[in-house]
């Protein structure tokens, strides 16, 4: 290959797509065992590569050079072939110092940071916490040496005042966990996490759900990948490559979740969307008829409305992780499970189709809302949780299209 990734597990990896974004160059990816990594970099048979997960350190012995800031962070991740000598460069550094200031304002980190994990992108974290002036305090499960363990981050740190994810807790495909719960750093002005897929890793949501200014690694990936093109063709890219780009790859990576009463229409404006972007269409109320081979309303009358909170939860879950860049319509209630919503905003963006009581219809494939009086009362019942869970609320009164429409407006604002 002439540029590409080399890593042990890159199923979950969005780098062929923004380098195809930021230009015209063939950019493959390669999975390679441990055993094969001297070979490949033996043979130097490519013009460049980024390195991730686990060959960022690895690869050095292999280098005619390196730059100095992956020098003295002692990690890797372009490795660029001129005339046959590799030279090693880290732009890590540069794409997680504009992750960090795009969730600080601009501002420099101060005082102690928390950084989780000691593997390669560890040490780049801590060299960009000393640029910035901040004390970086590296936790391990392991108390590896230079870190101290996750206990002591609890008894003697909790007065830290930013947090970095380095650890691949939640990344895809075991998208659940987090190392260590935010709430326990009282005075924390934000949290960033390497994880870029899913987009908002649980370390992430959780920060949100605090208050906290909080990123996935999406941005970072972005930043290290235009960096990675100016050294592979010795150019400058220009500065709205980064922000141009992450855009685009967000709104094609992100979900677009209706939720909203029964009746509401979510099926008819999600099918619209979905026709109108390009994009997949899920019901997930189709998929959990799929799961339980009989209606709705069959399997409330045998089962009961738990049993099918308990379905309907195991498909949110899937879906969360496999809808990516789809339209997803959920049912009315899926919103009543607090683990739904956190869920299902790990790559989605929450549209609430909020229709009036007076336009909603009632219909008898709807075992909690087949008549007027069921369906004002889950309309009182519901309607703070709706406002509460969604991201976007959407006027949803109008035509199929005019409501579509305002989705769409929304989603590219």
């Amino acid at each position: 290959m002439e540029y590409g990734l080399i890593g042990e597990k890159l199923g979950h990896s969005f780098s062929k797509e923004i380098h195809q974004k930021i230009g015209h160059y063939d950019y493959r990816l390669q999975e390679l065992a441990p055993h094969e990594v001297p070979s490949f970099l033996e043979s130097a048979d490519f013009r460049a590569i980024n390195v991730t997960i686990p060959y960022k350190t690895v690869v050095i012995p292999y280098l005619s050079s390196l730059s100095a800031e992956a020098e003295a962070i002692g990690a890797v991740n372009t490795v660029v072939n001129r005339g046959g000598k590799l030279y090693g460069y880290n732009t890590d550094f540069i794409g997680l110092t504009k992750l960090i200031l795009r969730v600080t304002d601009g501002k420099p980190l101060r005082h102690k940071v928390i950084i989780l994990g000691t593997g390669g992108t560890s040490l780049t974290a801590s060299a960009v916490v000393r640029a910035m002036g901040a004390e970086p305090i590296l936790v391990s499960r392991t108390s590896k040496a230079g870190a101290i363990s996750y206990e002591e981050a609890l008894s003697e740190h909790t007065d830290a005042s930013f947090l970095i994810n380095t650890t691949p807790l939640g990344m895809f495909p075991q998208t659940e966990g987090m190392a260590i719960d935010p709430a326990a750093f009282p005075q924390l002005e934000g949290v960033v996490d390497a994880v870029y897929n899913p987009l908002r890793p649980p370390l992430i949501r959780r920060a949100r759900s605090l208050g906290l200014p909080a990123e996935g690694g999406l941005y970072m990936l972005v930043a290290q990948a235009v960096a990675a093109y100016g050294f592979f063709f010795d150019v400058i890219p220009e500065e709205s490559f980064t922000d141009r780009i992450y855009r685009e790859v967000l709104r094609e990576k992100e979900t677009i979740v209706l939720i909203g009463m029964p009746a509401s229409g979510k099926s008819s404006v999600g099918a619209m969307l979905a026709s109108r972007l390009g994009r997949p269409f899920i019901d997930s109320d189709a998929e959990i008829v799929k799961e339980i081979g009989m209606s709705i309303p069959a399997y409330f009358a045998a089962h009961g409305e738990d049993s099918f909170r308990e379905v309907e939860s195991r498909v949110i879950a899937r879906l969360s992780v496999t809808a990516g860049g789809s339209v997803l319509a959920t049912g009315g209630g899926a919103i009543l499970r607090a683990d739904n919503v956190d869920r299902l905003k790990a790559n989605g963006r929450l549209f609430w189709l909020d229709r009036s009581l007076e336009n909603l219809i009632p219909t008898s494939d709807r075992p909690l809302s087949s008549d007027v009086n069921a369906l004002r009362q889950r309309y009182e019942e519901r309607y703070s949780r709706y406002r509460d869970a969604a991201d976007v609320r959407i006027d949803g009164n109008g035509t199929v299209q005019a409501v579509a429409d305002a989705v769409l407006r929304a989603f590219f604002a």
